[in-house]
Formats: C-alpha cells, structure tokens, sequence
C-alpha cells in the first residue's frame, strides 16, 4: 500500500468514526428532547401517551382541586382559548395558584395529563418565556414583558 492510499484510508475511517459518533449523539438527544405546547396547540398535534412534553399556560379560575386519595391535585391548564386537564401526584409549588403561569411536564393518559413536575412563576411579574409567546400567539395576552 502506498503512503497516498493509507492517508486516504485513515482519512475515510476517521471521517466514518466521526459520522457515527454524530449519529450515537444525535439519537440520545432525540430520546432526552422535551417538547412545548400550549393548549390551543396540542388539539392539532398528534402525541401518544408514551411521548414526553411540557404544556404551558395559566392555571384556569377554579379549577383547582384535590382527588379522593388526598394527594392528587387536579387543576386546568389555559391559554384563554382552549385548556387541558392536569393531574399531579405531590406538592404543589408554594407560587402556584389561579391566573398564574405554569409549565408542567408528563405525559397525556386517557385524556388527562398526568404530571410529573410542574414548576411555578417565582415572582408577580415573571411569565415563563414558552407560556407568554403562546398567550401572546393566541391574542389573549395582556401582561408585561417576559423574565
């Protein structure tokens, strides 16, 4: 083998070693990615229980409420156009409460979404940045700027 051909060959198999670490990565994201919706949004997408997203929006005006069992909160997520009902096993954050913005992240079970976290605003003029650009997206919002 000539010197030419072996540089060209260690070249190819570093250039196929590099596209195959590429292609490992870039799967792992894939399986680690998270997605936004707002409610509005989630009636045109099509999400199977098993896929993980975050839903985003203000805690609907007296929907907050606690299941039989004691420890489940139930509450209803709202772009003041549509809404989505939630489920969260645990505490609340201390910030939550009706009219503020929340993400909450799980997945949807027979209609319901079931979460797994749900983080609150942390102050009265903090919006989450996902839930202002969705309020603002359906023309419904009417509060100051985001962060």
């Amino acid at each position: 083998m000539t010197p030419k051909r072996r540089r060209l060959t260690i070249v190819f198999l570093g250039l196929l070693m590099l596209g195959s670490a590429t292609a490992l990565v870039l799967t792992a994201f894939e399986d680690n990615l998270v997605f936004f919706y707002s409610p509005t949004e989630l009636e045109t997408k099509n999400i199977g229980p098993d896929r993980r997203i975050r839903i985003g929006g203000l805690v609907e005006e007296e929907s907050v409420g606690k299941q039989a069992d004691g420890v489940t909160n139930t509450f209803r997520v709202t772009d003041l156009t549509k809404s989505v009902p939630v489920a969260f096993k645990g505490a609340l954050p201390d910030l939550f409460r009706e009219g503020q913005g929340i993400i909450a992240e799980g997945r949807f079970v027979k209609g319901v979404f079931q979460a797994s976290e749900v983080l609150a605003k942390h102050d009265e003029t903090y919006m989450p940045r996902e839930v202002a650009d969705a309020l603002k997206k359906s023309g419904q919002w009417k509060g100051q700027g985001t962060e």
